[in-house]
C-alpha cells in the first residue's frame, strides 16, 4: 500500500501472509521472507522514484483507479462472490516441531 505523506513524499507498507499448507517447513518460509520482502521493497522503491515520467509517456490520462469507468476488466457480480472464514481453513499445527539449520541436499 502506498500512502502519499505530501507532494513528495510517501509512505510504503508491504504485507505478506503465506501459507504453503505444510508443504514447506515454517523456518523455510520465514527465511525467504526475510529476503524476499526486503527485494521487493527495494525494487518497488526504484519503480516509484521513475513512475511520473513513465506515467507521462504510457496513457498519462489512463487512470482506473481513480476513474472506475475506463476500467476495462470484467466485473464480478456480488452474487458470485462469499466469505471464507479462517476456521474453515485447514489448521496444522507446526508448533511442536524444531527449526533445523539449512543443510546443503545429499544428492
Amino acid at each position: 500500500m502506498i500512502q502519499s505523506q505530501g507532494p513528495s513524499n510517501c509512505t510504503l507498507t508491504y504485507m505478506a501472509q503465506v501459507d504453503p499448507r505444510g508443504s514447506l517447513p515454517k523456518w523455510v518460509v520465514n527465511k525467504s521472507s526475510h529476503f524476499l520482502a526486503p527485494h521487493a521493497m527495494k525494487k518497488i522503491s526504484k519503480a516509484c522514484l521513475k513512475y511520473a515520467e513513465w506515467k507521462q509517456r504510457h496513457s498519462p490520462n489512463f487512470k482506473p483507479w481513480l476513474y472506475p469507468e475506463q476500467t476495462t476488466l470484467p466485473t464480478i457480480p456480488l452474487s458470485e462472490l462469499s466469505i471464507q472464514h479462517a476456521e474453515s481453513l485447514e489448521n496444522i499445527d507446526e508448533s511442536s516441531l524444531a527449526e533445523t539449520p539449512e543443510r546443503e541436499d545429499s544428492d
